[in-house]
């Protein structure tokens, strides 16, 4: 048995100095998704990010299942478009206002604990949300005002999250972990909707505003295990100044310059469409809450290929700028095709495709800035960014609520993101910068 034994080990060690020999020679291996597997979710290898990944999962599981819930109140308690706008309006003007303050204090203080603090202020104002709701005393005033609460702490919030990403994986891994960060965003928006139709249908819509404020422990627990590494804010200067300083710092750099603006114009004109999705499965298509659910549902599982994809090709793609515009392109048609489409089937495609285009545009832009940024200036240059991609998108659901009150809501978010496609196509073939970007 012992002579048995040492000759399978002989056998064993032969193998292993064979394949090794073979892996240093560059010969393909017998098993290549064994090796690409782990490339595709190197992030993931880190204890830090990995802690920081899940948290901000489970959490926006919650988050999409109380959006869901949140278009449908609306709509339930006004029966109006301008309404579903305004609140849309509620929830995220604060980005175009506070984000950039965010940013400014992000590079400033801690950003672990900035973060935490945000958190359980969005989870106070989700439980308010779910006991006036319970009571039966909700109105869509109150709606507004703990929505813009909500976002007011999601402003300050999002260019922490932003900048602490870097500080939690190497540089080699950081692309990685940008897309894996808008992975698991993504299938939380599958998830999230199609547990938040089905839970609406089963307790009703208060019952998605409970399960968001629960789900902020997850996140709150994920931040106090990470051991986050020693910051040294840069506290000289005022505040003013040093907002002013990092709009200096975008201006000055061509590239960051054209990014901003191409984000800008796809928030501004073309994602305002998402808050009225509630009124084409209603008066459009004619589906309940289950519909709803399948609808952003299907948005997200896009939006969720395309980070898949991003993850598995990172360090790959050559000519991001070119790829980056040309997904804005795509994104700007399949919300002119949604506008027109009457068919159910037709329009949940065209929710994937727009989500896949979108988040192929955001997550590139995403991570060509922090690539570009300077470490000290990271937090500012993330703000900049987080107001074009989420801060001007309460502008459009405002103007597109307005527009609806003269024009059918469909005709009104067509024309919009009309005007984003021909100002898209004259910055790419008109400015070279995009197309030159690698």
């Amino acid at each position: 048995m012992q002579a048995h034994a040492a000759s399978d080990a002989e056998a064993e060690a032969r193998r292993a100095v064979a394949d090794l020999a073979l892996t240093e020679s560059g010969a393909p291996q017998a098993q290549p998704e064994a090796v690409q597997l782990p490339r595709m979710v190197s992030a993931l290898h880190h204890r830090n990010y990995r802690f920081f990944w899940a948290g901000n999962f489970l959490s926006n599981v919650g988050t999409w299942m109380q959006s869901v819930a949140m278009g449908w109140l609306v709509f339930q308690l006004t029966n109006s478009a301008f309404w579903l706008g305004m609140v849309g309006f509620a929830s995220q003007v604060p980005m175009l206002v506070f984000a950039l303050w965010g940013g400014v204090i992000a590079d400033r203080v801690n950003r672990r604990t900035m973060l935490m603090r945000s958190q359980a202020a969005m989870m106070v104002f989700a439980f308010l949300l779910a006991g006036l709701t319970f009571a039966n005393v909700i109105t869509v005033k109150q709606v507004a005002v703990l929505t813009f609460l909500t976002g007011v702490a999601m402003s300050l919030a999002m260019p922490a999250h932003q900048a602490l990403v870097p500080a939690l994986v190497p540089r080699k891994d950081l692309t990685n972990a940008i897309a894996l960060n808008s992975a698991q965003f993504n299938l939380s928006r599958v998830l999230g909707p199609m547990l938040g139709g089905f839970a609406m249908a089963s307790f009703g819509v208060a019952g998605n505003f409970l399960l968001n404020g629960i789900s902020f422990l997850a996140v709150l627990y994920a931040l106090s295990r990470i051991e986050y590494p020693a910051q040294q804010p840069d506290v000289t200067g005022s505040l003013y100044r040093k907002l002013i300083e990092g709009f200096r710092y975008v201006h000055a750099n061509r590239e960051m310059r054209a990014l901003i603006v191409l984000i800008t114009l796809s928030s501004l004109l073309s994602l305002p469409y998402i808050n009225f999705i509630p009124l084409f499965a209603r008066e459009i298509l004619g589906v309940g809450e289950r519909g709803l659910g399948v609808l952003m549902a299907c948005s997200g599982a896009g939006a969720f290929a395309a980070a898949a994809t991003i993850a598995y090709t990172a360090g790959k793609v050559k000519r991001r700028g070119r790829l980056v515009a040309t997904s804005g392109i795509v994104l700007q048609l399949a919300v002119i095709g949604f506008c027109f489409s009457r068919w159910f089937a037709l329009s949940a495609v065209l929710l994937g495709l727009s989500g896949f285009a979108m988040i192929l545009m955001v997550a590139n832009v995403n991570s060509l800035l922090q690539h570009l940024a300077a470490d000290e200036m990271r937090g500012r240059v993330m703000s900049i960014y987080a107001t074009a991609y989420v801060g001007f998108v309460p502008i459009g659901s405002l103007i597109a609520g307005a527009l609806s009150e003269w024009v059918p809501a469909p005709r009104a978010l067509a024309a919009m993101s009309a005007v984003a496609l021909v100002a898209t196509l004259y910055l790419y073939y008109f400015r070279p910068t995009l197309r030159r970007m690698d």
